[in-house]
C-alpha cells in the first residue's frame, strides 16, 4: 500500500488496523563512473515496494539527504544536517497529528546516520515537555547493513564492496532498472580508501566518486539476490519495531 496512490479516507481505514508507516530515505547523489546519482534513493525505494505489497504503508521516498561531500561532482544535491533535521522532524510529527505512532526509516544513505538520529530526538525532546505521552516510536534502518545483505556481500564480493558506489548497491538499482545496466571497467579496478571531508577534498582523494569498491562485479541477478535479501531483511526488522 502506498501513500500517495491513497486517498485520505483509504488512510484511515488504514489506521484502524496499524499505526505503523515506512519511509524510504535516501540521497541523490554521485556514485562513481557506472551508478546512477539516485541509487542510495531508488534502493530504499525498491525495498520498500515490496513491503507495501505485504499490505504495509510506504510513503513517498525522501530523496534528498546529507551529502555536502558529493557536491564537487555534477549531479549530485545536498540538504545541509539542520534542513534534513527539520524534514524528517516535520513529517513525522505532520503524520503524528493523523495518528500514526511507529515510524520506521529505511535508508540507503550512510551520511544522512547522525542527521536522522538527531532529529529523532529533537522529536522526543518535545514531546518530554509536555504533560500528554505522545506515543510516538521511530527506527532507522540501513538496508545496507542488514544480516541476511551483509551476508550476501561478504560472499560475492568480500573487501571489493568498499564503501561507496559498491557492487552491491548498484546491483540493486540494476535490478530496478536493467536497462541502466552497464559493463564498464573502471581504472584503477579498485578505488582508493581514505576519510571522507569536505566536497573538494572529497574529488582530489576519489578522483572517479567511488571508494575502495569495485562496481564493475555488479550484475542485474546479483540485484535480485540483494532485494531477496534486504526484504526479508526490512520484513523482519519492520515487525520486530510494531511490538516493541
Amino acid at each position: 500500500m502506498k501513500l500517495q496512490l491513497s486517498t485520505w479516507p483509504d488512510i484511515e481505514r488504514y489506521l484502524e488496523g496499524s499505526q505503523g508507516v515506512v519511509l524510504p530515505i535516501g540521497s541523490t547523489e554521485q556514485h562513481g563512473p557506472t551508478g546512477l546519482i539516485g541509487t542510495d534513493a531508488i534502493c530504499p525505494e525498491t525495498i520498500a515496494a515490496g513491503m507495501s505489497e505485504a499490505g504495509i504503508l510506504v510513503a513517498p521516498t525522501l530523496s534528498y539527504g546529507m551529502a555536502q561531500h558529493h557536491l564537487a561532482f555534477p549531479g549530485s544535491a545536498s540538504l545541509r544536517p539542520s534542513t534534513l533535521l527539520a524534514v524528517v522532524r516535520d513529517v513525522v510529527q505532520s503524520m503524528a497529528v493523523a495518528g500514526f505512532r511507529k515510524f520506521f526509516f529505511l535508508n540507503g544513505h550512510g551520511g544522512n546516520i547522525a542527521t536522522v538520529n538527531a532529529a529523532f530526538s529533537e522529536v522526543w525532546a518535545e514531546a518530554s515537555y509536555r504533560p500528554e505521552d505522545s506515543g510516538v516510536d521511530m527506527k532507522l534502518v540501513n538496508w545496507f547493513m542488514g544480516r541476511r545483505v551483509q551476508a550476501l556481500s561478504a560472499e560475492l564480493y568480500g573487501k571489493a564492496e568498499g564503501s561507496h558506489a559498491t557492487p552491491s548497491e548498484i546491483s540493486l538499482t540494476w535490478h530496478a532498472y536493467p536497462d541502466r545496466a552497464r559493463d564498464d571497467r573502471p581504472d584503477p579496478v579498485r578505488a582508493p580508501e581514505g576519510v571522507i571531508r569536505d566536497a573538494r577534498d572529497f574529488r582530489r582523494s576519489f578522483p572517479d566518486g567511488r571508494c575502495g569498491s569495485e562496481p564493475h562485479r555488479a550484475s542485474v541477478e546479483h540485484g535480485r539476490r540483494f532485494y531477496e535479501a534486504a526484504l526479508a531483511d526490512a520484513l523482519e526488522d519492520y515487525q520486530r519495531f510494531l511490538v516493541r
